[in-house]
């Protein structure tokens, strides 16, 4: 079977309605009454956080997901640089401001947003990261004293926040058996984030300041491909000469 026929194959497991391809070398698609570039399929997976073989939903507002997918590069960012300790910098306290508004806030908003416009995976993903950073402010305020009621145990603190990392950990891993049929990029985002998220559990479980350390870099990575994607969303040929390369995983006909 071609590629080609491996492509039409698995839109006909989709409820889309006719699908037929066209052009002289299938570059092609028409599903229904509209036509799509096949390259156009993939960039779905990116900028709209949309896994599996489909079209680039038909928004009647502006795609979310560039804003959702920056709050959340951005404040992953800042932390994770604290993290792998650059510059000599040890108190995390001057991220709780971007994880509580930008990373938070906004995040959730964009998430919702995205629910609205019928994008499941998406809005899950964004409003339950938009969750983690508001609960990561929840943690480092005084206000809420979360730290402070265990008082001098940090061992018990220690072993509180790797439990609380685990479970972000086994919600991204449900993620990233999502994206295994979509294109290196959006892969690459959530799996970064798994293994951040493992690393941090690791570290906060066994005292290992290496994992932390690993985390922060890992983390740092992962930004940049949130960014990436992010990109993904936002640039097209009215507003970039630079269009980012969309590689499909190579599993992702099979």
């Amino acid at each position: 079977m071609s590629s080609i026929d491996s492509e039409i194959h698995t839109l006909h497991d989709l409820p889309l309605g006719k699908i037929t391809v066209s052009g002289s070398s299938g570059e092609f698609i028409v599903i229904g009454k509209r036509k799509y570039y096949r390259d156009e399929l993939v960039s779905a997976f990116g900028g709209s956080l949309v896994p599996g073989l489909s079209p680039p939903p038909a928004y009647d507002f502006a795609n979310p997901v560039p804003l959702g997918l920056c709050a959340f590069s951005f404040t992953t960012f800042v932390l994770s640089m604290y993290n792998a300790g650059a510059n000599g910098v040890h108190v995390s306290n001057a991220v709780v401001g971007a994880s509580c508004f930008y990373g938070g806030a906004i995040q959730l908003l964009a998430g919702v947003w995205d629910l609205i416009l019928g994008n499941t995976f998406g809005g899950t993903a964004l409003c339950s990261y938009g969750g983690f950073w508001l609960s990561f402010s929840a943690i480092n305020l005084e206000s809420f004293g979360i730290i402070a009621a265990y008082g001098d145990d940090t061992v018990q603190l220690e072993n509180a926040l790797g439990f609380y990392f685990i479970g972000w950990t086994l919600f991204t891993f449900m993620l990233v058996m999502c994206t295994v049929k979509s294109t290196l990029a959006f892969f690459s985002l959530f799996f970064s984030l798994f293994v951040t998220f493992l690393l941090l559990s690791i570290g906060k479980l066994t005292g290992s300041a290496g994992c932390i350390t690993g985390a922060g870099v890992v983390g740092v990575i992962c930004s940049f491909i949130g960014w990436y994607n992010a990109f993904l969303g936002v640039a097209n040929p009215q507003n970039s000469y630079v269009r980012p390369r969309v590689v499909p995983l190579p599993w992702r006909l099979k």
